[in-house]
Order: structure tokens, then C-alpha cells, then sequence
């Protein structure tokens, strides 16, 4: 079954956790692919993943654009797999895909801060230990960094 990480963003917002995530993936020569919910994160991202940081970028692309599939990186609205990565970050409390069984690993990115997310974490959790997946649960200490509770 896939194992389905949730991480718990308390100290750090997503646009600073993510790109470290995505690094950590790529490393291990996964394709990924990053689910938001609406137009306006998915930009957001897609701008933000070239300017992370001063001395590196991080190669990707969006599932509109041509030949997905090429993509390291690929950032989407659907529950599709443009370019057959092994991980998925959902963010923004995207839903689970359909076919989450053919990834390897599903990271759930989810804002501490906001109690609508939070209650979206907890059904995702659920529903993710009903359908038979190995989970886990990481929060953040004040310093930033990970710390497993589950």
C-alpha cells in the first residue's frame, strides 16, 4: 500500500516546506507531482518553485503545459498523473486521487493554523487508514523542524 505522510505546517508556511520536500524527492529520482485546489495556489507555486532560492530553482512544469510527461515536476488541479510520479503532494486540501494506490508515497501538506484544514487533515486520515494505507503524522517544533507523532 502507499504510505501516506501528514505533514503539519505550524512554523514554516508551505512555499518553505515544499520546495525542500520536492529536493528530497527528486534526490531519490522520483517524478512528483503537487495537487492544489484552486487557480490561484497553483500559480502561486508554479512562480514560486523557480524563485525559492537564490542559487537553485526546481525544474517543473504544469499539466496544461506540452508534453507533461517530460516533467520532473508537475503542478495540477486534477486528480491525474501527468507524469507518472511516484509522489503526490496534495496541498490546499486536495482530495486524495482515485488511483492512490499507484503511488509510492502521498504527502498531505496541511496549515496548522486554519481549523477548516485541520478537520480536512482528520478526514483524510481516516480515510486513508480505512482504505488500508500506512500513515503517519509529522508536526513541526518551534525550530521548523519534523518531528513524527504518529
Amino acid at each position: 500500500m502507499t504510505e501516506i505522510l501528514f505533514y503539519h505546517l505550524q512554523h514554516q508556511p508551505l512555499e518553505r516546506v515544499l520546495p525542500t520536500l520536492l529536493e528530497r524527492s527528486l534526490e531519490r529520482g522520483w517524478q512528483a507531482a503537487i495537487q492544489a485546489a484552486s487557480e490561484e495556489r497553483l500559480s502561486a507555486l508554479d512562480d514560486q518553485l523557480w524563485t525559492y532560492s537564490d542559487e537553485s530553482f526546481l525544474p517543473h512544469g504544469t499539466d496544461r503545459d506540452p508534453d507533461p510527461a517530460s516533467q520532473p515536476v508537475v503542478l495540477t488541479l486534477r486528480d491525474i498523473n501527468p507524469n507518472a510520479s511516484s509522489i503526490r503532494f496534495l496541498v490546499e486540501g486536495a482530495d486524495m486521487p482515485p488511483d492512490a494506490g499507484d503511488y509510492e508515497r502521498i504527502c498531505i501538506l496541511f496549515d496548522g493554523t486554519d481549523q477548516d484544514a485541520l478537520l480536512r487533515a482528520r478526514e483524510q486520515w481516516r480515510q486513508a487508514k480505512e482504505a488500508g494505507h500506512t500513515v503517519a503524522y509529522w508536526q513541526q517544533d518551534e525550530s521548523g523542524r519534523w518531528n513524527k507523532k504518529a
